[in-house]
């Protein structure tokens, strides 16, 4: 990376210029949240928010997605920066004064800021266009909480950027985005090399038995004690089947079964999620879930149906661009308020999907308001989350640096 410290303050300066614009859309779209792929009132918030820059904007068919090119003053590749724009269906109790008016839907995860960040990020770039050798796509994403719009974004060919007006091609070749967290202090940042978050898949146990009356359990075959045994299964299968190195977590998060206390139902059913760090040992639990649910019901004479329902992959950063990004981190905001993790994360990201055809990062940017301590305050996804606003300036100028320095700046 080019030595040039000054740019950093600069950018600082800069993204302090656009603050005011970038926490007004922020409120505003925190107040009007959208669940999942279809966005349109936070489409046209962002479309307004980019009007008038000089970008080539495409919008997505299959979601509301959103791309705005950047195309510099000299030839070079593309950098991809992301920020999502979908919220969650939980009720909001934080008492802000902007507080969600839709009920059942809320900014729980803070991809509000993320979609305001990346706005800023699109206003300190344009006015930088002389100095970039290549392109800056920004990629404003729906659906990421577990819609898959990054996917959908991809199949749309997201990374097929056209040549430039010379001819000269312009590959995607980094891609960068944030992610605000609770977990720490406001401005901090942190990631790792490699698998950064985890693997998120669901999977679904249907147990079938014989029904019958609660006095004569001998008279049929009651599922619940067999999917009573699985549960217990599962968790002895986790410690003993899969490297504590290399680690999975299986969690059963509902059981449904029966109707009253004197019946024995016909069927039970067991639903969780698997999270792993890598494809092979999240491969491994695939298949031994589906054989420890099979023998646990073949020995009791119940049927079984296992359904494993793939979610987002790991999210894995490129070793090398992990470095570069934290080397900009450190330069940014000081090497003190830069943490390298020292494991992943078991949340999971549809970034993931980016990552694998680009190399680049997901980075976590800290957002605990200063009044609070990152670890007793409400966690992303908690009906009380609050992110601190002023993490965002940082969010900004961080996104414009990893941009130009990737781009020779």
């Amino acid at each position: 990376m080019t030595e040039h410290p000054e740019l950093e303050r600069e950018l600082v300066d800069q993204a302090r210029g656009v603050e005011a614009g970038i926490v007004a859309l922020r409120r505003d779209l925190h107040v009007h949240p959208e669940l999942g792929n279809e966005l349109p009132r936070t489409r046209e918030r962002v479309l307004e928010a980019i009007d008038g820059l000089p970008l080539d904007v495409t919008l997505h068919r299959s979601t509301s997605g959103v791309t705005a090119l950047l195309t510099g003053d000299r030839p070079g590749p593309t950098v991809l920066l992301r920020g999502d724009m979908d919220a969650l269906p939980l009720h909001e109790d934080t008492g802000l004064d902007f507080a969600s008016e839709v009920e059942g839907s809320m900014h729980a995860c803070g991809h509000d800021t993320h979609t305001a960040m990346l706005v800023g990020a699109a206003r300190v770039l344009s006015e930088r266009r002389s100095e970039i050798a290549g392109r800056v796509l920004f990629m404003f994403q729906p659906g990421e909480e577990g819609h898959h719009g990054a996917r959908y974004m991809l199949d749309e060919g997201l990374l097929d950027v056209p040549t430039l007006a010379d001819g000269t091609p312009s590959p995607v070749t980094g891609a960068f985005a944030l992610h605000i967290t609770s977990a720490l202090p406001t401005g901090w940042v942190s990631t790792r090399r490699g698998a950064v978050m985890a693997s998120a898949d669901r999977f679904v146990i249907r147990l079938t038995g014989r029904g019958g009356h609660a006095s004569e359990p001998h008279r049929a075959l009651d599922p619940i004690p067999v999917a009573c045994e699985i549960v217990q299964a599962i968790q002895s299968m986790v410690t003993r089947r899969i490297d504590v190195f290399d680690p999975a977590v299986v969690t059963v998060g509902r059981i449904v079964a029966g109707t009253t206390n004197n019946i024995i139902p016909e069927s039970a059913e067991i639903e969780g999620t698997i999270r792993a760090v890598s494809e092979r040992t999240r491969a491994t639990v695939h298949d031994a879930l589906r054989r420890v649910a099979d023998g646990v019901a073949s020995a009791h004479g119940a049927e079984v149906d296992i359904d494993v329902i793939p979610g987002y992959p790991v999210t894995s950063n490129d070793d090398r661009f992990a470095d570069f990004t934290l080397d900009v981190a450190e330069h940014l905001v000081g090497d003190d308020h830069v943490v390298r993790l020292p494991n992943p994360v078991m949340g999971a990201e549809d970034f993931s999907y980016v990552l694998h055809d680009v190399p680049g990062t997901m980075m976590f940017l800290g957002g605990t308001p200063a009044d609070r301590s990152p670890a007793t305050a409400a966690p992303n996804h908690s009906n009380r989350v609050v992110f601190d606003e002023a993490a965002m300036t940082t969010g900004v100028a961080l996104y414009s640096a990893v941009a130009l320095r990737h781009l020779g700046a």
